[in-house]
């Protein structure tokens, strides 16, 4: 291929609109500098965090894209050329690049890593042994401090992040509860997963659902704050913990949100409520990944794939992950 396709941002959305903001450009196969690694991407994976770099926040935990710059997302592909001693043609790879068909990343900065290509679905390094898988593990196992005979709570449950979490807390013996939109949704999650119960969030009173779990909420696992949240605090158990890791209720805004209309309840249950993001257990991938492949091998834990064909439909594909269209990881096939 002697072109290469890439997305580049323009504006900055406002609320959904975010295919007026960007556009598909084309350029010849960019060359790369001292230290740069080429990567034909095979995968884009499609996250919802990344709608927060598209805004003029300052103080998130990436800083805003420039306009006119290319996108940026999580990539899976092939090295093409390499300027990097630690990367050769051929290895696979995974770390933070350009929604586009040729990626030019500086491996340091973007966490590139050589990942296992002799896995049966390299898809899974998007999947249980990539970040998602990560996230859900660090955030049920140490963030949530999560236990057997626990009642856990995950919300956006049958989403890329959630529906692993939702497994996780199932093998460390946790009673799991599960929040997602429409009835087949939850169905899926009882019938595939076999969790304890989901709730459609959609469709039923939250809170009067929330309080017929026996003894509360122990440990929520929190993937979009907003008014569920809302539901959640008053029905949390004494010394309960929370674990937040997104905001997807207020990604389409500028990321911020008024707090929880029941804020009393942290301290009347004296709660505990902590934020974290994936730089805080990077240096734990090695160990994260053990695990999750070892509960993968035993057929414990795996993820279904939501994925759209080419460069052009990236953002059809994005899309899915604020309406609710999808089960399971969004990745684009390149």
């Amino acid at each position: 291929m002697t072109s290469n396709r890439f997305w580049q941002l323009n504006r900055r959305p406002e609320g959904s609109d975010v295919s007026g903001a960007l556009s598909l450009e084309t350029e010849a196969v960019p060359d790369i500098g001292a230290g740069e690694v080429l990567v034909k991407c095979a995968w884009l994976s499609m996250d919802a965090g990344t709608r927060m770099w598209m805004t003029e926040r300052e103080d998130g935990y990436q800083p805003p894209l420039e306009l006119g710059t290319r996108m940026v997302g999580l990539v899976l592909g092939h090295v093409a050329r390499s300027n990097d001693p630690q990367f050769a043609e051929g290895d696979l790879v995974r770390g933070f690049g350009q929604w586009a068909e040729y990626a030019v990343v500086q491996p340091e900065l973007a966490g590139l890593m050589k990942v296992d290509d002799q896995i049966p679905d390299i898809r899974q390094h998007f999947g249980v042994l990539g970040f998602n898988g990560w996230t859900a593990l660090w955030g049920i196992r140490e963030t949530a401090a999560v236990k057997a005979g626990d009642n856990v709570l995950v919300s956006a449950a049958a989403g890329s992040t959630g529906l692993l979490a939702c497994q996780v807390a199932k093998i460390l013996g946790a009673n799991v509860h599960g929040l997602a939109g429409g009835p087949d949704k939850c169905r899926w999650l009882e019938q595939e997963l076999g969790i304890t119960r989901a709730i459609d969030y959609k469709n039923a009173d939250v809170a009067a659902e929330l309080a017929k779990v026996d003894g509360g909420i122990d440990a929520y696992f929190d993937n979009v704050g907003g008014p569920i949240l809302d539901a959640v605090l008053p029905n949390m158990a004494m010394h309960g913990r929370i674990a937040l890791c997104g905001l997807l209720a207020q990604y389409q805004g500028d990321g911020r949100g008024r707090g929880p209309e029941h804020f009393d309840q942290i301290l009347m249950k004296r709660l505990r409520i902590e934020g974290f993001f994936s730089p805080d257990f990077m240096d734990q991938g090695a160990e994260l990944t053990i695990q999750l492949a070892k509960w993968h091998d035993q057929g414990l834990i795996d993820t279904p794939f939501d994925v759209t064909d080419g460069i052009g439909n990236v953002l059809t594909a994005y899309e899915k992950l604020f309406t609710g269209g999808n089960i399971g990881k969004v990745l684009v096939k390149i």
